[in-house]
């Protein structure tokens, strides 16, 4: 494997194990996910349709020919989170040391990277579809 590949799947990896295990705390209605999508005024919904777009999110991201629209959808997803912590959250939120932070911003930054990187993909689609319908 070249490393060029070796950076693809970490990237990949890193992005979709972040996002995936987040899961578990949404759909079990952890505390902290409750604090937080009431502190924005989105709970349950908010909470729940977050965790079905990062799910959506990671196995696109996961599987080789929709790795484009899987990380254009987990860095919507992750720019959303970033500028809640921003705006309404605070960086630390009830004493995480900034963590979920954190976590928002590795995972932005690798779906950015995989947006770049597997841009043919997006683009490839955009030229069927308008080859289509024109």
């Amino acid at each position: 494997m070249n490393t060029k590949t070796l950076l693809n799947w970490a990237l990949k990896l890193t992005a979709a194990v972040i996002m995936l295990q987040t899961l578990f705390f949404k759909f079990t209605s952890a505390p902290e996910s409750i604090y937080i999508f009431s502190t924005m005024g989105m709970e349950p919904w908010g909470r729940i349709g977050t965790g079905v777009v990062e799910l959506m999110a990671s196995l696109l991201i996961l599987y080789p020919r929709t790795t484009f629209f899987g990380a254009a959808m987990g860095l919507g997803t992750m720019a959303r989170a970033i500028l809640s912590h921003l705006l309404i959250l605070g960086i630390d939120v009830q004493g995480d040391g900034g963590k979920l932070f954190a976590l928002a911003l590795i995972t932005a930054v690798c779906c950015g990277i995989l947006l770049i990187g597997h841009k043919n993909q997006g683009l490839g689609l955009i030229q069927k579809w308008y080859g289509k319908n024109h």
